[in-house]
């Protein structure tokens, strides 16, 4: 039995559709965060897929390598999307153009081929994220860093990090009702550093939960006025329970920083 026209030619634009993987940057303090959302236009998500849909000619929709809340910054992110467009066949005309129809704090740094089954978000092995402090104000850096006036002890808001490694359920940092399936995670990086007038946060782990890099952060912020202690950080994680945490920590200073995937995974795909 033949396939009608329609059906047939359907199946044949499938076969020609092709995943694509962007590598981007964006800042994020026009947004509601990256996610198309019901109630606004205004997400990374939203823009980026209206731009793709218009160059390419036919419907575009990009799948993140994770969420960020609004205000929350990327320097590196991926996101994947089909095309029957060959994008590598003039891959700088593509960056080109796609960098001249987006917004001026939106930006494509490059264009990936991947396998058809490759998936930004569940096949990323690592996240880092930055959180980062301005102890000096600065009236450039207002929507790019967190101020925080007065004096912190980063000694031991780096012997506060050295704590996380003791656990793997990060609950007293979720989000509440959200439909992650697990608070699990598992840390590879968190350490503080001073740089000049800024105090910079480095985290990584396998997966994040939401919201959890700003109440990590916020917590250890009341460390570092004094205001919590180390075995209190340790009540409040064996509590997992997100009221005993601080309060999150502005968005404005939080940076997705880096995303690995397995060794090979951008290898050149024929």
């Amino acid at each position: 039995m033949s396939l009608p026209k329609h059906a047939l030619g359907l199946q044949i634009f499938n076969m020609l559709m092709k995943r694509y993987f962007i590598q981007l940057s964006y800042n994020g303090t026009a947004y509601h965060g990256w996610q198309v959302q019901l109630n606004t236009l205004s997400t990374i998500q939203q823009v980026i897929n209206e731009m793709l849909s218009k160059l390419l000619n036919e419907g575009v929709t990009v799948m993140g390598c994770g969420r960020t809340d609004t205000g929350v910054h990327a320097t590196d992110y991926y996101a994947h999307f089909d095309t029957s467009v060959d994008l590598l066949a003039d891959k700088a005309k593509w960056i080109f153009k796609f960098n001249h129809a987006l917004p001026a704090d939106i930006a494509i740094h490059d264009i990936l081929k991947v396998k058809e089954n490759a998936n930004a978000r569940f096949d990323a092995v690592a996240r880092t994220y930055q959180y980062i402090i301005n102890k000096k104000k600065d009236p450039f850096r207002i929507a790019s860093s967190c101020f925080i006036y007065g004096d912190l002890n980063v000694a031991e808001m780096n012997k506060a990090s050295k704590v996380l490694f003791d656990y793997a359920d990060f609950s007293a940092f979720a989000k509440s009702n959200t439909q992650t399936g697990s608070n699990i995670c598992k840390l590879y990086k968190a350490e503080w550093r001073e740089e000049n007038d800024l105090l910079i946060f480095t985290i990584s782990a396998d997966r994040f939960l939401r919201n959890m890099v700003r109440a990590i952060v916020g917590t250890m912020l009341e460390i570092g006025k004094g205001k919590t202690t180390i075995e209190e950080l340790r009540e409040i994680i064996d509590s997992k329970n997100r009221s005993n945490a601080g309060l999150s920590a502005h968005a404005c200073g939080l940076y997705l920083i880096k995303v690995d995937y397995p060794t090979d995974y951008f290898k050149q795909i024929e």
